[in-house]
């Protein structure tokens, strides 16, 4: 179908916003052979949805004259977030505009009574999230009795937010001769099973493709130490420089503490969560829009369905559960024919997982290492010179100042001032834990951090040795280890000398000078039993290990099962990762990495 041929309204508002062609997914919409049929449609983000879902349900709203009198509502659209309602409703308004079409919204957070009148009034269209909607029903403000179009969008979130009994409450609610057209980014088997309960003989329609990640998205994996997590994404948001950036982190707690360490270093930044009003999320995301602000830390739900076209780079600072969530976090970016780059932080532990979801995604990231504060002046010197040498328009009063500048001061002394003042408004970039070798591979080449591995070189001539009570057996790693030693003992990783991993323990040499001081300090930070909160003990050895137990083979008997089974101890998609439970430490609970921000 042309937009010539869909009803003159629709086509008069099309050609007002510049439409000219529709996209693969509105086109399939239109299709003859899903004319008035149920849809279940599976579409990447940012393909134009809305509209699509939009112009397949003009049939069954227009008759001959055109839409008739606004009463009870004939299309309702249900949306897991109320950004997202929110977005659907502004953009049905502007291609019902021409038609004069009444659209209601009905979202948490909002002023029920308002909403009340808003539906006594009469209405063609609601949009709304499941919990007010189903509020609105029982109250009896919401009557569904001559709907003719049920649209379920991203249903697969709303039923990953357990929204399901609620929305099996509304379509119980409508007529069965409905329409119903259920639109997701991914078909998991819960929305397979929704759409055969209630829907008839549904035409089923994909736009995605084989590869699961999005096209105009460049996928970038970053190796890193647990500890430079926070110190990680200030150097990505340095290095872009992005119009806009999304950040995203897996809680609350973790979206106000990255949100003021940003604020704290000079970021202009926002914060969305569900502790935020709506008040408070429309003032963030308008100054996301006008450049107020350039920044944005989010969880998962705050974040669903916002539209930002600016947005150019989106952070994964705290992992994504598994995949459908990785691909929905990045589809913030990468929308409507923009490039986009999504950046996923990955502390060295967890590389194994990591790989495993970009493989069930079907999704080719690069492999990178951190940002170095060289490359990022680097690239601030190249856009500094590009925005200083672009050319200007210079008025009379601009050449009157300069004229008075180069007065008092010389051309490259001026230059320099200036120089001076485009590099003080930049955040500085942060010094992360060295790495011998860049994360650009497979194993062999992971990023490797060199632990230092001999006993006698400079300030190691006098030793005391720690032991910490997980080794190769729970995937022990001078690339964690490190971070963790300087954590706990409050020293610095030039102050610890060999580690040597062994099967079922780790030993490490301190300078006997600083021992004490180290043992204190790991003494106050253990809980009790001398562990600290990721499990690990760590407490002063009778000396080094021994060969046979350096020389002991990896695997043997029983190792499997200290594996946690073949997955090599991985745990559970989207908790933190599984060392392995310990059989010789005493029937103790398995290591898991310690939870970071």
């Amino acid at each position: 179908m042309t937009i010539a041929n869909l009803p003159p309204p629709l086509s008069e508002a099309l050609a007002e916003r510049g439409y000219a062609a529709f996209t693969p997914v509105q086109d399939a919409v239109l299709a003859p052979d899903a004319h008035g049929r149920d849809l279940i449609v599976s579409a990447q983000t940012g393909s134009g949805k809305t509209v699509a879902f939009g112009l397949a349900m003009a049939d069954q709203l227009f008759e001959a004259e055109g839409l008739p009198q606004a009463g009870l509502p004939l299309a309702l659209i249900v949306a897991p977030t109320r950004e997202l309602a929110l977005q659907v409703s502004r953009e049905l308004e502007w291609l019902y505009s021409k038609a004069r079409a009444r659209v209601v919204t009905c979202v948490g957070g909002m002023d029920a009574s308002k909403e009340r009148r808003a539906l006594s009034y009469g209405t063609h269209i609601v949009v709304g999230t499941p919990g007010r909607l189903r509020d609105h029903l029982e109250r009896g403000s919401l009557d569904l009795s001559g709907l003719r179009v049920a649209v379920l969008d991203e249903a697969d979130e709303m039923l990953d937010m357990g929204f399901r009994e609620d929305l099996e409450h509304i379509l119980d609610a409508t007529p069965d001769g409905r329409r119903t057209m259920l639109f997701s980014a991914t078909l998991p088997k819960p929305i397979v099973a929704l759409a055969k309960r209630y829907q008839r003989d549904a035409l089923r329609i994909s736009t995605a493709g084989e590869d699961r990640g999005h096209g105009d998205i460049v996928y970038q994996a970053v190796t890193i130490s647990p500890s430079d997590i926070e110190h990680s994404a200030i150097n990505l948001l340095r290095l872009h420089e992005a119009q806009t950036a999304m950040l995203f982190c897996a809680t609350r707690d973790n979206v106000r503490h990255l949100h003021a360490s940003l604020v704290e270093r000079g970021f202009a930044a926002v914060a969305l969560s569900g502790e935020h009003s709506q008040n408070e999320r429309n003032a963030a995301l308008q100054a996301l829009r006008d450049g107020r602000a350039r920044v944005c830390v989010a969880t998962d739900v705050a974040a669903r369905g916002i539209d930002l076209p600016t947005l150019s780079l989106v952070i994964h600072v705290e992992l994504p559960r598994d995949a459908e969530t990785l691909q929905h976090r990045s589809g913030r970016t990468g929308r409507a024919g923009r490039k986009g780059t999504a950046v996923l932080l990955v502390p060295y532990p967890r590389r194994r997982r990591v790989e495993m979801m970009l493989r069930s995604a079907r999704i080719n990231a690069e492999w990178i290492g951190a940002p170095t504060p060289e490359e990022i002046r680097a690239k601030d010197r190249e856009r500094m010179l590009e925005a200083l040498l672009a050319p200007v328009e210079i008025d009379e009063e601009d050449r009157a100042l300069a004229k008075l500048l180069l007065e008092q001061r010389g051309p490259e002394e001026i230059a320099a001032l200036l120089v001076k003042a485009h590099r003080s408004a930049l955040p500085a970039p942060e010094e992360l834990i060295e790495q011998s070798a860049r994360a650009n591979g497979p194993a062999g080449e992971r990023g490797e951090r060199s632990a230092p591995t001999d006993g006698h070189r400079a300030g190691f001539e006098d030793v005391v040795w720690f032991r910490m009570d997980v080794g190769r057996r729970q995937n022990a790693d001078p690339r964690w280890i490190l971070p963790l030693l300087c954590r706990r003992g409050h020293i610095t990783k030039n102050e610890i000398g060999a580690i040597r991993i062994a099967p079922n323990e780790t030993r490490f040499q301190v300078p006997r000078a600083m021992a004490a001081r180290f043992a204190a300090a790991v003494a106050r930070t253990a809980e009790a039993g001398g562990e600290d909160e990721s499990g690990v003990r760590i407490e002063e050895a009778d000396g080094p290990p021994s060969h046979a137990e350096q020389r002991a083979p990896r695997s043997g008997p029983g190792d499997r099962a200290d594996r946690g089974g073949p997955s090599g101890g991985q745990g559970a998609p989207g908790g933190p990762p599984r060392y392995g439970p310990r059989a010789s430490a005493g029937g103790k609970p398995p290591y898991k990495g310690k939870r970071t921000r």
